[in-house]
């Protein structure tokens, strides 16, 4: 079974949480695309992980982890995450966790050009995380990227690192009047943190399709939503990778094999962490309420999210482009304490309203068009069975799923691994 775990609106939907839940069921876990640019969130016996690079199966020992070719790895970052871990008892082992030779290393002059970037364009940045994550991904498609595997050959490291330096140089310090990346902090930096990584790097292509011959279950884990994909995102303020399912065993390193399911993750709210427009944002005390009541701060950078809504449009559009088989719904308990559950059913765009949802400046444009459900009023995170939950709540989830054209088949109640319900 190839199963992928994806995201349907603008990234922090809770899939952390689903692919520490699901991966009990599942041999392996890849992640196949992003860097350090956003984090899961787990919550393990009521104690909180924080993961950024590692799949979230790394805290299930029976699982083997995968880090794919379409991701970038800031190693200093994966280095310190890794520590963290095994500093909490989690065994971290080259037959736990495989670091695909082909991802590309996301270096300090990565960050540094992010950083300058969006303070070159000031306020009409596009919130990025700044931890080098478009500046990688752009070096890797004009080809100038490192890769892991130049780790494992120091002729190639040092020839290669200097073609790269006296390019990047170029923009560094002719462009943005920076001081000039120096050759030999950056590849003491690289020995630092690369040499330790060296046992973990493999063909992880050859391993999953070994993996995949001898009948094992591939679970792979998204970064981000379907809004923040670079092709089909809310462009240009989207991440710099695929963040759909149907790149996942390209990203992961078996771009031959097909999925068998893929499971979308939406909040039964939304957040956003970021720049670009999110039509159904909430203001004031009523959006401070949400926020507080959800715990809606970025994994990665602790930013406020933005919050609003279940929007009907985005979440609709989301299904689609990923493809969902079926949907975990997460954060219901969050909601438990409104009388009346606002809804975005529909924009309105110059006037007319409009179940699509829309690109480029008439996405700037569009407004929500609101309605109602009734609220449940109750605590409802000790529901472990769909005939638990109160009839309001089991009317807004049957609400949501027909609306967006999907069956809802898990839906959390709690942040805990055994806080949930299947349908």
């Amino acid at each position: 079974m190839l199963t992928a775990i994806v995201g349907i609106n603008w990234g922090d939907e809770g899939k952390g949480r689903m692919v520490d839940l699901l991966s009990q069921g599942y041999e392996v876990v890849s992640r196949y695309q992003g860097g350090n640019n956003a984090g899961h969130t787990i919550l393990v016996n009521g104690e909180k992980f924080v993961l950024n690079l590692l799949p979230s199966g790394i805290l299930r020992p029976e699982v083997a982890n995968v880090l794919g070719p379409g991701m970038v790895v800031d190693i200093a970052h994966l280095r310190g995450e890794m520590k963290r871990l095994e500093e909490r008892g989690v065994k971290i082992t080259p037959e736990r966790l495989k670091i695909s030779h082909r991802a590309c290393i996301c270096l300090p002059c990565n960050v540094r050009q992010d950083c300058l970037e969006e303070e070159r364009l000031a306020d009409q940045k596009f919130g990025s995380t700044r931890r080098g994550i478009g500046p990688i991904y752009g070096d890797k498609y004009m080809k100038k990227a490192l890769r892991m595997e130049d780790l494992l050959d120091p002729a190639r490291l040092e020839r290669e690192l200097r073609h790269l330096l006296d390019w990047k140089n170029l923009m560094l310090h002719n462009g943005y009047g920076a001081p000039a990346e120096d050759y030999d902090a950056t590849m003491a930096w690289l020995k630092e943190n690369g040499d330790p990584l060296k046992p973990y790097i493999c063909d992880t292509g050859a391993f999953l399709e070994e993996a995949v011959a001898q009948g094992k279950s591939v679970l792979f884990e998204a970064q981000l939503g379907a809004l923040r994909d670079i092709d089909y995102g809310i462009y240009p303020y989207t991440s710099s990778s695929t963040t759909l399912a149907a790149y996942a065993p390209i990203g992961a390193g078996i771009p031959g094999r097909k999925l068998d399911r893929v499971i979308g993750v939406m909040k039964a709210y939304s957040s956003c962490v970021g720049e670009g427009p999110f039509t159904c944002e909430l203001f004031g005390e009523e959006a401070e309420a949400l926020r507080a009541a959800g715990g809606e701060y970025g994994a990665a950078t602790g930013r406020p999210r933005r919050v609003g809504p279940f929007d009907v449009p985005a979440s609709r559009y989301g299904v689609a482009v990923q493809g969902a088989d079926c949907l975990a719904l997460t954060k219901m308990d969050v909601l438990s304490g409104m009388e009346k559950i606002p809804v975005c059913a529909r924009y309105s765009v110059d006037g007319a309203e409009t179940e699509r949802f829309p690109s480029g400046d008439a996405l700037v444009r569009a407004k929500p068009v609101v309605q109602y459900l009734e609220g449940w009023g109750c605590d409802i995170g000790g529901c472990r069975r769909w005939e638990d939950l109160p009839a309001a709540a089991r009317r807004y989830v049957e609400y949501l799923e027909e609306q967006v054209r999907c069956p809802i088949r898990y839906v959390s109640v709690g942040a805990d691994r055994d806080a949930y319900l299947v349908r």
